[in-house]
């Protein structure tokens, strides 16, 4: 069950007689909570501090035309590890949905991610699977690998220096509101080209999105009797009020734990700027990436297309315009940058979190309490490992909760 709670009004004694706190409420927070509850009979008090569950999973329907807007940029489910898709069927049905994207430059559309449809498109001619391949390679040889020194340069060297110019340096400028130039070429190991007319976003064995939503998902995995979710609580505000010793798997900001102590970790953020315009399909496809550098907007979304076996409003359609930025320190943290100065700080906090996982009986886990980008079927895997491996053996055997980070 959840609740709106105000910490002002909880006695000390509320946050007694739990066997387990989680700090928030996304898939690896709902995913450890659910195991406890359901496969150890354990009470789990879950803390969210925003109005809502599922962190930023959360979904939820624009009030004019009802379409399911996922509030945090739109998530698509797909995983080839059987066990997480098992899992996951529990509590959702899925639909056939396969992801496709499309991508604008300079007034003209292709396919993507860049395949042989895109490369016959850009370059105006047809080719085979082995010319293609044997054009990218020329262009490609423009820059050799062992003399990159930028991410420009070692996206050249991967696939030459027109599909570059077309469909990486606008988009990846406009994400990290650098140049190229001036960014680390570790950034990107790989930039696949596909030599066949696939264009699936995605190769993995199972894909879909949730029937009923993605709230109606996370909802459903908190609804068990053992579980309790307080909505609208900060667990800095009320953690001296849980009982010393009281098991907590942590997936809020590693650094925010340790009150900022070896400086702030950083990351990229999104801005979001929602429309609903006249008209019942504004694009033809759930995403548009923008690759043109004028363009401010990375992308838009148009959310009605996640759901064509849905009837919504043939009148109007609702659109979201995505931008990317560095994170300032009061924004919604997406993906860490992950600089050499950021793993530096990152290995300081792991030996901090090591000794509070031995002292306090806390366990990090998430894409925030691991500074990892975790795809959702990647926080659900590593949860479920995360509660065989360390949770489960502490709530029944007492085994200690060490080695804090990973699963």
């Amino acid at each position: 069950m959840s609740a709106d709670t105000n910490p002002a009004e909880i006695s000390e004694g509320e946050y007694a007689g739990y066997d387990l706190v989680v700090v928030g409420s996304g898939f690896f927070g709902l995913t450890v909570a659910e195991r406890a509850a359901s496969q150890l009979d354990k009470r789990v008090l879950v803390l969210e501090r925003r109005h809502h569950i599922g962190g930023n999973a959360y979904s939820e329907a624009e009030p004019e035309t009802g379409i399911e807007v996922h509030s945090y940029g739109a998530h698509l489910f797909h995983t080839s590890n059987k066990r997480v898709w098992d899992y996951v069927n529990q509590f959702t049905d899925f639909t056939g949905y396969q992801h496709r994207v499309f991508a604008k430059f300079q007034g003209q559309v292709y396919a993507f991610p860049m395949n042989l449809a895109l490369i016959n498109q850009f370059f105006g001619k047809s080719h085979s699977p082995d010319e293609a391949r044997e054009l990218i390679a020329e262009q490609a040889n423009e820059i050799d690998a062992k003399d990159v020194h930028n991410l420009e340069e070692k996206a050249i060297s991967l696939i030459g220096r027109p599909l570059y110019e077309a469909f990486v340096r606008g988009y990846t400028a406009k994400q990290w509101q650098t140049d190229p130039k001036e960014l680390a070429a570790s950034i990107i190991t790989r930039l696949p080209v596909r030599y066949n007319f696939n264009n699936r976003y995605f190769n993995d064995t199972y894909e879909g999105l949730p029937v009923d939503g993605y709230t109606a998902w996370l909802e459903k995995m908190a609804d068990h009797p053992n579980i309790e979710v307080r909505l609208n609580v900060d667990y800095f505000d009320i953690r001296d009020q849980i009982p010393a010793g009281t098991p907590t798997v942590y997936t809020g900001p590693l650094d925010r734990y340790f009150d900022y102590s070896e400086g702030r970790l950083g990351w990229r953020t999104l801005d979001f700027e929602q429309e609903v315009v006249p008209t019942g399909d504004f694009q033809g496809t759930p995403v548009m990436n923008y690759n043109d550098a004028d363009v401010p907007y990375t992308r838009i979304h148009e959310f009605r297309h996640f759901h064509p076996e849905r009837e919504y409003p043939t009148d109007k359609t609702v659109i979201v315009r995505e931008y990317s930025r560095f994170a300032n320190d009061d924004d919604e943290p997406y993906y860490p940058i992950n600089t050499s100065d950021d793993r530096a700080k990152l290995e300081r906090y792991r030996e901090l979190a090591g000794t509070e996982a031995k002292e306090r009986n806390v366990l990090f886990g998430g894409r925030l309490g691991t500074y990892k980008y975790l795809d959702m079927h990647m926080a659900i895997g590593s949860a479920l490992s995360v509660f065989d491996n360390k949770i489960a053996p502490h709530l029944s055997d007492g085994a200690p909760l060490d080695g804090s980070i990973d699963a």
